[in-house]
């Protein structure tokens, strides 16, 4: 499989957003000191024609801004996004459909005055997918698609139930016949019951549809699950990336091998204290981040030369990459381990 999904040295920066009364100071004269966020950082990455990308990390670490960036919704400050050799977007406004978003929320990402028959229509009519005239028979057989009566097509999101209305978020992100497909947290506001019907969903669409997908959540086992391979973020850079078997089973970079051991363990012995691993430290402020390889604040395996060299992402096997100064020794630690 050939790279048909590109993000090239794409970053992202926020700010700097005045409050109104130093928007009045910085008027009068006065001295307003001004900061911005980096919440994306010089990523690059590439995803192969019908595979799926897991991308992970702490909450703030830039996983749904760079996941925008991709399907079109924000414009990068730097860099490019291109899908099968067409950019995403054009002096700042997105010109493919080529690639759909499911939220992470569906009631907030469906309007609650139009009908969902009309939601999933709207697209495919403007962008001449289908007409309005065979509008209804279209979106009743994306309702079908998703596992949803086409009946139901005249109700608003109100009348649905939570995993309902993310079939119809799906079938809204489909009926554009997108080759892409962004996942933000698809499943996070879900029953676990319901969680496994929309994640089976899914894996039934990629393959049935041959969708490429960036499956973005905090749930490990669900991106284990999903995934072909897995994209590790920490403060809106990529610290390692490769196959979702080889990363969960000997991770390479430091933060990797805290945040998978983060995870709470079920423990069958009654006895047995019930104690959660955590990462040490806080979370650097993205404001002010600092030198040198952003989590050697944090890293048992930090030396003079984290704190002073940003590392850069290095091949360490054909589909495996490391920004990590010592990812060698994390290796061999997590293999006697």
């Amino acid at each position: 499989m050939s790279d048909f999904l590109s993000i090239d040295n794409v970053s992202q920066i926020f700010g700097p957003n005045l409050t109104t009364g130093e928007k009045i100071a910085a008027k009068l004269g006065g001295k307003v000191e001004t900061r911005s966020v980096r919440a994306v950082s010089d990523v690059t990455l590439s995803v192969r024609k019908g595979e799926t990308l897991g991308l992970v990390g702490e909450s703030g670490c830039g996983k749904s801004t760079l996941g925008r960036l991709i399907a079109g919704i924000l414009p990068p400050t730097s860099g490019k996004v291109v899908i099968g050799g067409a950019p995403v977007m054009k002096n700042g406004s997105k010109v493919t459909t080529r690639v759909q978003t499911v939220f992470q929320d569906p009631f907030a990402s469906l309007d609650p005055r139009m009908k969902v028959g009309n939601t999933v229509a709207e697209g495919p009519i403007a962008h001449t997918l289908t007409t309005k005239s065979e509008a209804p028979s279209y979106v009743a057989s994306w309702f079908e698609r998703v596992g949803l009566d086409p009946v139901w097509v005249d109700r608003y999101p109100h009348q649905f139930s939570g995993g309902q209305r993310q079939r119809i978020a799906i079938a809204r992100a489909l009926a554009m016949q997108p080759d892409v497909l962004i996942c933000d947290e698809p499943v996070a506001s879900l029953d676990v019951s319901i969680q496994a019907q929309i994640i089976n969903l899914f894996l039934e669409l990629t393959r049935d549809l041959g969708l490429t997908s960036v499956f973005i959540s905090h749930d490990l086992s669900v991106v284990q699950h999903v995934s072909d391979r897995v994209a590790v973020m920490y403060l809106g850079r990529i610290v390692e990336l490769g196959p979702v078997a080889q990363v969960f089973g000997e991770p390479a970079h430091p933060y990797t091998a805290a945040l998978f051991g983060s995870v709470p363990k079920l423990v069958l012995d009654a006895e047995e204290l019930v104690h959660f691993d955590t990462i040490e430290g806080e979370v650097p402020s993205p404001l002010s981040p600092p030198s040198g390889c952003y989590y050697h604040p944090r890293c048992p395996l930090a030396t003079q030369t984290c704190g002073a060299t940003q590392p850069v992402m290095q091949q360490i096997s054909d589909l495996r990459a490391v920004a990590c100064h010592h990812f060698e020794k994390q290796q061999a630690d997590a293999i006697s381990g």
